[in-house]
C-alpha cells in the first residue's frame, strides 16, 4: 500500500491512497476479554437458578435431579436457588420464564438456559459444560454433538 506524507496546516502523518490515515491507536480488547472469561471458568463456582411450578411431581423431580447432579459433580462449588413461579411470579417475569422447569446457569459465563425435562444427566452436564469426571471442558477439547 503506497503512502504519502501531507501537511496542510497540521502535523504530518502517513495516509493511504484514498487519503485516509491508517489507525494508529487501535486497542485490541480480545486478549482482555479472553482472560476474563478464562478467570471466570477457572474459579469453577456455579450460580444456578431453577424455576419450578409449585409442588407438582415434575417440579419435585427437577429439584431432586439438579440437587443430585450438583452434589455429585459440583460439591462445594455451586449456589442453587429454587424459585416457585407461583409464589414469585415477578422473578419469573424478570427472567422471561415461559415454561417450567427452567434451569438457568448464570456463572461461569456463558449463561445457559435448560428448559423442560431435567432428568437427562448427560444433557445437563453437556449444557453446563461439565465433564462427567467433574471438571469443566477445556478450550482444546472438541464439542461433542448429539444427533437428535
Amino acid at each position: 500500500m503506497a503512502t504519502k506524507h501531507t501537511t496542510k496546516g497540521r502535523a504530518s502523518r502517513a495516509t493511504t491512497k484514498k487519503g485516509k490515515a491508517p489507525p494508529t491507536d487501535v486497542i485490541s480488547s480480545t486478549d482482555d476479554f479472553e482472560t476474563l472469561i478464562l478467570q471466570g471458568s477457572q474459579s469453577g463456582h456455579y450460580v444456578l437458578k431453577l424455576y419450578v411450578t409449585g409442588t407438582t411431581p415434575r417440579a419435585a423431580q427437577a429439584v431432586a435431579s439438579i440437587r443430585t447432579l450438583c452434589e455429585e459433580y459440583l460439591r462445594g462449588r455451586y449456589d442453587l436457588e429454587v424459585i416457585d413461579i407461583y409464589q414469585q411470579p415477578g422473578a419469573a417475569a424478570v427472567e422471561q420464564i415461559i415454561a417450567a422447569p427452567t434451569l438457568i446457569k448464570q456463572e461461569p459465563a456463558p449463561a445457559r438456559r435448560i428448559v423442560g425435562n431435567l432428568g437427562d444427566k448427560d444433557k445437563i452436564l453437556l449444557s453446563l459444560n461439565i465433564k462427567p469426571d467433574g471438571t469443566e471442558k477445556g478450550e482444546n477439547e472438541p464439542t461433542r454433538w448429539i444427533k437428535v
